[in-house]
C-alpha cells in the first residue's frame, strides 16, 4: 500500500477511495492487455484444439475427430466466455482480525476482494458474495458494475469484529460455507476463496483438513482460486520477552517467554508445517493457490500471480514435455 495512515485509521470512504485508487493504478499499471484477466478461463466458445497434455487435461474436452485424424491424442481449445460470473466467500471469522504490519489480515481480504473485482470487471461479467462472519453467513447476489463493488466493499469493511457484537453466534465453518457457495453457483465460472484456512485445521498433518472436500467439489466443476492471508507473526515469534498469546477464536490464553530461542524455533518449525498442510490440502483440492502476506506488496504478489497463471497457459504442449525432459 502507499505510505500514509493505516487502512484502518481512515474512515469508511477514506478507506474505499484508498483501495480504488490502489488498485486501479497499480494494478493496471502491473498488468496489460491478456494479464489484466484474474486467471486463464476454460470458458465456452471453440478455439482450435492442441495436444493433450497427460495430467493436465480433462478427457471430456478430448477433440476426437482432431486425434483420429492425426493419430496423436488432442484436446478442444476455447476462448474465454463472454460473460463471467464470480463467487467470492471472504473469511472475516476471528483468526482474520490479526495483524502486526501495514494491514491485519482482514483488511487484507477487503484489498483482495478489491482486486478480484477489478480483474473480473468487464460487460456482463458479475460479481457475487457470502461473508463467513462471527454473525454468520451473509449472502451478496451478483451484480456487474462499480456500485456493486464499491457496495460490497463497504459492506466487507462494515462488517462486525469481534470487540464489536454482543451475544456471540456460532459462526459457520468453513466447510459449511464452501457447501452454500456450491448451492448457489449454479452455473460454471470462478470460485475465490480469502481466507488464513486455519478452521478445523487438525494436528495430524496426514488428515485432511474438513474443507478440502467442499473444496474440492467446488474445483471439479469451477475455477476455483484460494487466496491465503497469513501474517508474519503467525509465522515466527519476535524475541520481546513475556508476552499473552490468545486464541481469537476460543479466547485462550496463554503466557510464553519468548526468550527462549528453542521456543522460537519449534514455534517456527510448527508454523512452516501448519502451512505446509494448508497447501498440500489446497493443491489436493484442485484450486489455484495464491498466497499474501500482510507484510508485502499485496498488489505486486497479485500481479505475480497473474502474469505467472498467464505464462503456464500459453506454454505449448510440446514445450512443456521438452522442459521436463
Amino acid at each position: 500500500m502507499p505510505a500514509g495512515p493505516r487502512l484502518a485509521d481512515l474512515a469508511p470512504d477514506q478507506r474505499l477511495r484508498r483501495l480504488e485508487l490502489t488498485v486501479i493504478r497499480r494494478l493496471d499499471g502491473l498488468l496489460h492487455g491478456q494479464y489484466r484477466g484474474l486467471l486463464p478461463g476454460p470458458g465456452s466458445e471453440p478455439a482450435g484444439s492442441r495436444e493433450y497434455r497427460p495430467g493436465e487435461d480433462e478427457v471430456r474436452r478430448m477433440d476426437w475427430a482432431v486425434t483420429a485424424r492425426t493419430t496423436v491424442p488432442h484436446v478442444r481449445e476455447v476462448d474465454a466466455d463472454r460473460e463471467l460470473t464470480t463467487w467470492l466467500l471472504v473469511d472475516a471469522s476471528a483468526s482474520m482480525e490479526f495483524g502486526t504490519a501495514e494491514l491485519d489480515k482482514r483488511e487484507l481480504s477487503v484489498a483482495a476482494v478489491a482486486a478480484v473485482g477489478f480483474l473480473t470487471a468487464g460487460v456482463g461479467n458479475r460479481l457475487g458474495a457470502l461473508l463467513v462472519a462471527s454473525t454468520g453467513l451473509r449472502r451478496f447476489p451478483p451484480h456487474s458494475g462499480r456500485t456493486h463493488l464499491l457496495g460490497l466493499l463497504r459492506a466487507l469493511l462494515a462488517a462486525p469484529r469481534t470487540g464489536d457484537r454482543g451475544e456471540p453466534l456460532e459462526p459457520p465453518d468453513l466447510a459449511d460455507a464452501l457447501a452454500a457457495v456450491q448451492r448457489v453457483a449454479t452455473r460454471r465460472g470462478l470460485v475465490v476463496v480469502v481466507s488464513d484456512f486455519l478452521d478445523g485445521l487438525p494436528d495430524d498433518p496426514d488428515r485432511p483438513p474438513p474443507w478440502e472436500r467442499s473444496l474440492r467439489r467446488l474445483a471439479a466443476r469451477h475455477q476455483v482460486l484460494a487466496v491465503e492471508v497469513t501474517d508474519p507473526r503467525e509465522l515466527e515469534l519476535p524475541d520481546v520477552g513475556l508476552i499473552t498469546l490468545i486464541d481469537p477464536e476460543t479466547g485462550r490464553r496463554r503466557e510464553v517467554c519468548t526468550s527462549d530461542r528453542r521456543l522460537r524455533e519449534r514455534y517456527a518449525a510448527a508454523a512452516a508445517a501448519q502451512r505446509e498442510q494448508v497447501r498440500l490440502a489446497l493443491r489436493r483440492s484442485g484450486a489455484t493457490h495464491l498466497s499474501l502476506r500482510t507484510d508485502r506488496d499485496w498488489c505486486a504478489d497479485i500481479a505475480r500471480h497473474v502474469q505467472s497463471q498467464r505464462r503456464l497457459a500459453a506454454v505449448p504442449a510440446g514445450a512443456a514435455r521438452g522442459g521436463t525432459r
